[in-house]
């Protein structure tokens, strides 16, 4: 059996904790859209609310419409359970990241009140290794319908897909403007999201939550005005678990970006907040290789956020792009990042993976290490191949793929698919479209400081899991030295 063959039988074996059908799914660009459809889905529910997420800011405001509830998502909240006798509303993030806005004083005093309130519960997750995140990004309404992906209820998320350079709307919650931001998500109804349910009830679990039961005869709590891309299909599941002393690791999530790589035939197009991780860019590596191998065109932001961070996640980036592009005899391999008209960067946090027309991947996780195996993940895959209406899938797939690309350049989807038919090429679609003005524009690789290269050898910052926090910085030097001989073929330089 090829490796290509191994890694396509991998999806089904070890790439999905669980595969179920959706009777319903769309993708949700941006959090303009994805809020105003949260809010939709939420204002049906009777049962029961799952709020899973890295972060949660009360303060913010919460989609658009005149359902007559508070504009923010806290208020909102107490006023829907006020609302609904019945209706309980479970919310679980992050322990460590709520410090940061547990001090603001809105949401604390929102807090204290929805501490009172028996209709909704609130628990900080701290079941991870030290220095790990609970990363997941996951609503579930009633288990019928679900939302995955990368956007959190909490500030500098709002965004419009035009990302305009004078958006009045894109202020934190104390007025402060922020730059423009790209995300996504997908929603999902039917069994599919109890599946997602069943994802969240382990979570709250695992975080000290007394156990629930699934909802049972759940209404249809589709968001209004959303339009499905999809119908009747079933979706695959996987998720990132760090290991613990009462958790076995799970590691689906790398299983899948490894085999979907390796499955590609034309083209790869993926969206991630980092690109970081030694093993998909040793999956890459080998279809560089490749004489007939798929194009592979990655957006990223220009550079990570906070102060340490892009230090050493934009040095490991440099590094693994310059020893791919050593390994790019093809000419195949691309990195972008989307600008506004006005030239400002434009912050991707997205993490979207498609594959040729065929497989999209929408979820939490990012291409870096700590996705991959210290974090906790959750992403959501539909397969064309596998639905009973193939060639509708493939070609809803096809036109995600370039709205997100047209999105990019500021241009039309028509004009993406036109040029992409008459070219064969992403590459060359994008070469060809590309602007000085709103549009995606090549990385440049930069020099690397001494810190940055530091930290990129020790992983300091994206580890590859729990047990590697804790290991001398020598031993991970040593296993850089010893990965830079036995991958010597693909990688020659040191990998993050």
């Amino acid at each position: 059996m090829t490796e290509r063959a191994e890694a396509k039988g991998a999806t089904t074996r070890r790439a999905f904790w669980r595969t179920a059908q959706a009777t319903r799914a769309a993708v949700i660009v941006d959090a303009d859209a994805y809020f105003t459809a949260a809010r939709s889905a939420m204002l049906k529910a009777e049962r029961r609310i799952f709020l899973v997420g890295w972060d949660f800011d009360a303060r913010i405001r919460f989609g658009e419409g005149d359902d007559g509830g508070p504009p923010t998502v806290g208020a909102f909240i107490s006023w829907l359970v006020r609302r609904r006798p019945g209706l309980h509303v479970h919310i679980l993030r992050w322990d460590v990241g709520a410090l940061k806005t547990l001090f603001h004083g809105r949401t604390l005093l929102t807090i204290l009140r929805w501490i009172r309130d028996p209709q909704i519960h609130l628990k900080l997750d701290g079941h991870h290794p030290v220095a790990a995140s609970h990363h997941q990004k996951v609503i579930v309404i009633d288990d019928c319908v679900a939302f995955c992906g990368g956007i959190d209820m909490t500030r500098d998320r709002w965004d419009t897909r035009a990302h305009d350079d004078q958006e009045p709307r894109r202020v934190e919650p104390d007025g402060k403007p922020y730059g423009p931001w790209h995300d996504a998500a997908m929603a999902l109804e039917g069994p599919a999201a109890r599946a997602l349910g069943d994802a969240c009830h382990d979570r709250w679990r695992a975080a000290g939550g007394r156990p629930l039961e699934p909802v049972e005869g759940g209404g249809d709590c589709w968001p209004e005005g959303l339009r499905a891309d999809f119908a009747d299909l079933p979706v695959g599941i996987s998720r990132t678990l760090p290991k613990m002393e009462d958790q076995e690791p799970v590691h689906e999530i790398e299983a899948l970006y490894v085999a979907l790589i390796a499955r590609a035939r034309r083209l790869i197009y993926a969206e991630s907040q980092y690109f970081a991780s030694r093993r998909v860019a040793e999956a890459i590596a080998r279809r560089l290789e490749e004489p007939d191998g798929p194009e592979i065109v990655l957006v990223n932001p220009t550079t990570a956020n906070g102060w340490l961070e892009p230090i050493a996640m934009d040095t490991a980036r440099a590094r693994l792009v310059g020893a791919l592009r050593e390994r790019d005899v093809h000419g195949r391999f691309r990195l972008y990042h989307p600008f506004t008209a006005a030239g400002e960067p434009i912050y991707v946090h997205a993490k979207v993976t498609i594959i040729d027309d065929q497989i999209i991947r929408v979820g939490s996780s990012n291409f870096n290490n700590r996705s991959l195996r210290l974090d906790t993940e959750c992403d959501v895959t539909i397969d064309a191949a596998a639905s009973d209406r193939s060639a509708d899938a493939a070609l809803a797939i096809a036109g995600i793929r370039d709205g997100l690309v047209a999105e990019h350049l500021g241009v039309s989807r028509a004009v993406v698919s036109a040029k992409l038919a008459q070219t064969g090429s992403l590459i060359e679609t994008l070469t060809a479209l590309q602007t000085s003005g709103r549009s995606l524009r090549d990385y440049v690789l930069p020099d690397l400081s001494a810190l940055g290269e530091w930290l990129a050898d020790s992983k300091l910052l994206d580890p590859e899991g729990p047990d590697e926090m804790f290991e001398p910085l020598s031993r991970r030097r040593s296993l850089l030295f010893h990965l830079r001989h036995r991958h010597g073929r693909l990688l020659r330089r040191p990998i993050a």
